[in-house]
């Protein structure tokens, strides 16, 4: 595991927190997302947006950072006009970005001296990682293919390890901590990530996050077991778990990704429990989990429907249950904000707190 990883999760108590929504507070700050890039269009358009909520999720706690670069390919910036070399910067200005918020915060923490500062900001110096986001071929198609995985016959693995691949080289060069593959819908996908970190010899570490609506299967129908288990296989992969998927199926998700790890026979668990390892449970990688608000996205009308959702509370109350499963990662996806992320910080400090006190 990555020695920036185990540093974060050391210092946090062994779960750490992963920021939550972008494209939602983006435009809860006057943002228009309607265009196929979808948040990648602040890159351009709005910068100081991207910058201002990822510093918003900083001050709510989060340990993670995910840049802006999910719905941001080559392809994607072509088709808008925009040369090869003009979308190469956009990527590595998604990375800048989350790298000028990071240094704020620390500024901000620097001119503070305690814990809480200025209007309830959480003010603190610790490691704070940046997880350079990668889609899914689906999401570059903007049709909602990330939601189904069902790509046609006509793709194969090859197509998507030269789809992703400059995107990839670029995003691992330019100064992130992590490479996030997020909303991942099938195995071919994950495959193709796989191979794709091998060939070209990837230097940072990546985490997997697949996506689910069955609390069983990936949202393609394959089994999340064997995807998991292509994500355990890479050498190159740190942390796997589920994003985007709603709360209420994450822990049977937990669950069977401990059975990918069960099946290695190795006895390590980095879910850590007072700043030290804890050999409670099984498991060979980090398991990360940041679900989305519970709602239903329309992929035709590409907005979410109204009152399909949970509230922050009730997202909130599962968060025990998955530290407990052995989650190390926690965080929000779609529809998740600030307000959210600060709500997993307290009640993971509030735990932190609790067994700190039994010792």
């Amino acid at each position: 595991m990555s020695s920036l990883l185990v540093d974060l999760l050391r210092q946090s108590g062994g779960t750490a927190v992963i920021d939550g929504g972008l494209a939602t507070e983006l435009e809860r700050h006057g943002a228009d997302l309607n265009d196929p890039l979808w948040s990648a269009k602040c890159l351009f358009s709005s910068p100081h947006l991207i910058r201002q909520v990822h510093l918003d999720y900083l001050e709510n706690g989060a340990d993670i950072i995910i840049t802006a670069s999910y719905q941001a390919t080559i392809q994607g910036f072509k088709d808008k006009g925009y040369t090869d070399e003009e979308s190469e910067a956009m990527l590595r200005r998604s990375v800048e970005i989350a790298r000028e918020a990071r240094e704020l915060y620390y500024k901000g923490c620097s001119e503070c001296c305690s814990g809480d500062g200025a209007e309830g900001k959480i003010l603190k110096q610790r490691p704070i990682l940046i997880a350079a986001s990668v889609g899914s071929y689906g999401a570059y198609l903007a049709d909602g293919s990330e939601y189904s995985g069902d790509y046609g016959d006509a793709i194969t693995k090859t197509n998507l390890k030269d789809f992703h691949r400059r995107r990839v080289q670029i995003l691992a060069d330019s100064g992130a901590d992590l490479l996030a593959f997020e909303t991942v819908p099938n195995k071919l996908e994950a495959e193709a990530y796989a191979e794709l970190l091998e060939e070209e010899d990837i230097k940072i570490p990546a985490w997997f996050a697949f996506n689910s609506k069955d609390g069983v299967n990936v949202v393609s129908g394959d089994s999340l077991l064997e995807c998991g288990s292509i994500a355990e296989s890479c050498n190159k992969v740190v942390a796997v778990g589920i994003n985007c998927t709603p709360p209420r199926f994450i822990h049977d998700l937990i669950v069977l990704l401990k059975k990918v790890f069960n099946r290695t026979g190795i006895a390590v668990n980095f879910s850590l429990t007072h700043k030290r390892f804890n050999s409670s449970s099984v498991t060979t990688k980090p398991i990360v989990i940041y679900p989305n608000s519970g709602e239903t996205y329309d992929a035709e009308l590409k907005q979410w429907v109204q009152n399909t959702g949970v509230t922050d509370e009730h997202f909130i109350s599962y968060v025990t249950k998955w530290r407990e499963l052995g989650a190390s990662l926690v965080g929000g996806c779609c529809r998740t904000t600030p307000a959210t992320i600060r709500k997993i910080y307290n009640v993971l400090s509030s735990s932190e707190s609790a067994i700190v006190g039994k010792e």
